[in-house]
């Protein structure tokens, strides 16, 4: 009888683990830390927003690919502006609650020396991130990344993780990452990690 029941309990343990790596997988880390470690120089400030100080900003690899629209998109073309780069699924609850303040800043920046691009991960396929860019009106291009090799292979190691999603990195006008959030975030905090960079020389 005892044999029996042990399978059970594996089975058990393993069904709230599963569950419980799927409620992070979708929240985010508060604090500002993801997994792996790695030397980005962040200063994480009260509100869970990390930034980097010029001069010591870490450099990304190649964020590039196809979009959900079919276009291909590199993000190093996008040099000499700021970009705020927002990994996102179509799936994640916090993602629909901060879309709507992504279209806002997005759309109110439109004149100014600032790009968005999105990172849609973990979506089946690219007709559900669709319609959800389709319901928020959002206006800007998203690199579909299925499997989240940009998240994972296309930043220094620390900066993102595949369990903090929504997630957003904004890059300096030189392309280095100059601020990091890994939770949702509304219009005051998105606006706060812009604007400095805006009136960098």
């Amino acid at each position: 009888m005892s044999l029996s029941r042990a399978p059970r309990r594996t089975l058990l343990a393993v069904g709230v683990l599963s569950a419980a790596l799927a409620l992070s997988a979708c929240g985010g880390d508060s604090n500002g830390k993801s997994g792996g470690g790695g030397n980005t120089n962040f200063v994480t400030n009260t509100g869970g927003i990390a930034t980097a100080p010029k001069g010591k900003r870490a450099s990304i690899s190649e964020i590039a690919g196809e979009t959900l629209d079919g276009k291909h998109l590199d993000v190093a073309d996008l040099k000499g502006k700021v970009v705020v780069l927002n990994a996102w699924g179509s799936w994640c609850a916090p993602c629909r609650a901060e879309a709507p303040h992504f279209v806002k800043v997005a759309t109110d920046l439109k004149d100014e020396d600032v790009a968005f691009v999105g990172l849609n991960t973990r979506d089946a396929n690219k007709q559900q991130a669709i319609a959800f860019e389709e319901d928020y009106k959002v206006p800007y291009p998203s690199l579909y990344d299925r499997d989240g090799r940009l998240i994972l292979f296309g930043f220094p190691k620390g900066t993102l993780s595949l369990q903090g999603i929504p997630s957003t990195v904004v890059l300096d006008k030189e392309g280095k990452i100059a601020a990091r959030s890994l939770m949702a975030l509304n219009e005051e905090k998105l606006r706060s990690m812009i604007d400095p960079l805006l009136k960098e020389k």
